[in-house]
Order: structure tokens, then sequence, then C-alpha cells
């Protein structure tokens, strides 16, 4: 008698992998006073060519996470665990000499004051033609040819001569510019830039977003920028990560998160922002309180003690049970942590809507 067996199903060709995939990450700090949760199960993905905005207000999470994807926090006391897949390659477990090689190279970042990273002894092309020497087999001649051509490309005028001075003899934007330069000198597939417009006037501010624009454009990067402010985010970013008390409580593309946002955190920084199109007798409307301390978060949801709307939902859920993250219903880019159901928000925006046409 002979065995029949069952048709084998056609060849069927994997997903390709996101160019970078960060699984359940967290980094947790042990203090005196307790553990510090820093980051505290995040996870994400980013392709090359795409920009993801990373916004909250200070304290969420949004720094620590960044040093974890360059491997800053290897050598103290944080713990950190989870996954960071980037092409291939386990970032967290990965030793600290091979964590040196890419960072730099692979991964790079802008940091936000441009005025401490850069070195005030040493003049800016020398920092920057040492960032390319460190990861290229070039002469000091090649690595200043190099650092003069990049600091041409990010508009710095007079390259040849401005690669002389020190950081103190740059303006603020200039120094900007020249941190951008550095940090694409060895063409890195992912770029962080933490706050790349912090303390820089609107329209300089405007020139560093087109510049990184237009630099990742050419390099084919990946970009993470990490702000507060989410008219930088609406100008530049693909998807947006929103975090609150080092979690994700939304997810998903500019145009879902910006059009129709979905948690009440997410529409109070929108709330807080001017707009252009308002009358300039409107206050804004900022969000009441403080957020909360990263050792002991409130339970349930972590954003309960200022949501205007937690009696918006029965039995008090909010401050016992932590929400889920759940995909919003129309659409499979955008999840979101929160209670209130699809309808109670609706009834909410409709009254808001309601009060400013009044």
């Amino acid at each position: 008698m002979s065995l029949q067996t069952s048709p084998q199903p056609a060849d069927v060709t994997p997903a390709p992998s996101p160019f970078l995939d960060v699984r359940d990450l967290r980094v947790h700090f042990p203090t005196e006073d307790g553990l510090v949760k820093s980051v505290d199960g995040v996870s994400f993905t980013l392709e090359k060519g795409h920009t993801l905005g990373i916004v909250g207000e200070s304290g969420s999470g949004k720094s620590v996470t960044s040093l974890a994807l360059l491997g800053l926090h290897k050598g103290t006391r944080a713990r950190v665990t989870g996954e960071i897949w980037m092409e291939g390659r386990e970032l967290v477990a990965l030793p600290e000499n091979e964590m040196r090689e890419l960072r730099g190279d692979t991964v790079s970042m802008i940091f936000q004051d441009p005025l401490s990273a850069l070195h005030p002894f040493f003049t800016v092309g020398a920092q920057i033609a040492e960032a390319y020497q460190v990861h290229h087999k070039v002469s000091k001649k090649e690595a200043k040819d190099r650092a003069v051509e990049m600091l041409k490309r990010v508009g710095i005028p007079q390259p040849e001569r401005r690669v002389k001075d020190y950081p103190h003899q740059f303006s603020g934007g200039m120094r900007q510019r020249a941190m951008i330069a550095m940090s694409l000198v060895c063409d890195p597939a992912l770029l962080i830039a933490d706050e790349p417009t912090t303390a820089l006037d609107v329209t300089v501010q405007a020139q560093i977003l087109d510049l990184i624009r237009d630099l990742q454009e050419e390099f084919g990067s990946a970009v993470i920028i990490i702000t507060h402010d989410l008219g930088v985010v609406a100008d530049i970013a693909d998807d947006i990560l929103v975090m609150y008390g080092g979690r994700r409580i939304e997810y998903g593309t500019v145009r879902d998160v910006l059009k129709q946002p979905e948690h009440p955190y997410t529409w109070g920084l929108l709330q807080s922002m001017p707009h252009i199109r308002d009358d300039v007798t409107r206050r804004l409307n900022p969000i009441p309180g403080s957020p909360p301390s990263l050792i002991n978060l409130p339970g349930g949801c972590a954003f309960h003690p200022r949501c205007a709307y937690k009696g918006w939902v029965p039995e008090g859920r909010c401050t016992v049970e932590r929400p889920e993250l759940l995909t919003v219903s129309g659409t499979d880019e955008h999840i979101v942590a929160c209670h209130l159901t699809a309808e109670t928000k609706q009834q909410i925006r409709g009254g808001r809507a309601a009060g400013a046409a009044q």
C-alpha cells in the first residue's frame, strides 16, 4: 500500500525584513529610589528612505530610545532588554567593539546641543575629518578634503576657510549644520536627529529641516526625528510614534495620526500648539498637570491623572486596567492604547467642534 502525500504548497517568497526593527525595547535604570523605567516595551519598524518622528513631552523616553539604538547604554548601569534588528544584525547583544564600528558609520546621530557635542579645543574641520578617518583608511589630506566637501554640502559659506574655525566661531544654525555634516560624513544608513531645531529661530529651523530632507534623498538614509514639536514632524516625517511614560501610546502614518488622532494625549499635544490659521486672540490649551514619575507610573493608563475624558470610560477602567495597543478601525497602520471607544471619541470630537464653532 502506497502512502499518499498531501500536495506541497507553492514556494512563497517571504516578505523582506524592515531595515530597522525594534521589538519590545526596555531601558531601565536602577536607582536608590527605585527602578526608573525610561523605556518600557517600545516597538517600531523603519525602512530606508523613510522618516519616523518620535514625539512626546520631556521625560517620555524619546532620547533614551535613541541612545539605545546607538548602543550608548553599554557599560552603564542601564538594563537594556528586547531586540534591535538592523539589516539582519541584532544590536542589543552586540559586543561593544562591534557596536563601535557601526556607530558613526552605519548609524549616526545629530545631538540636541551642538555646542556641547562639538569639542571646543579642536577645529570643526578636524572633528569632521576624524569622524571620517575612524571608519576609512585615508590620509589626513583626504579626510580634510572630505570635511570641506561636507561643509559645502550642508551650506556653510566659504568651507575652505571655515573648516579651520572653532565651534564658538560658528552661529547656532551653523553649528547645527556642522553637526549634520559630521553625522553624514560616512554616509550612514540610519540618521537619528535629537531635537535638531531646538533653540533655533523659525527661519533656521526650516533650513535645517530642508537640509535633512535633501540629504536623506541624496544618501537614501532612514531618519528618526526626536522632538516635542508636532509641527516639525508634520513637515518631515512619514510615520509618528507618540510616547508617554516610556511607552508608545499611538503609532501610525503622519496623515492618520495628525488628521485623525485617537489618543487624548495626542489631542492635547495638538491643542497646545499655535496654528497659522487661528484667531490671534485664541488662547492655547496646554495639557494640565505634569508627566508622571518613571519610577511609580500611575496604575491603569499612565495618562489618566491628566486626562479630561477618563469619566467617559465606564467602571473606572482607566485607573486600574492598562489599555492594550489596538488597531484603529479602517486601517492596519494606525494603533492606539486607549479605553475610549470609537463611538465615544466621535462624540467628543463632535462636542469639541461645536465648542470651537461657538
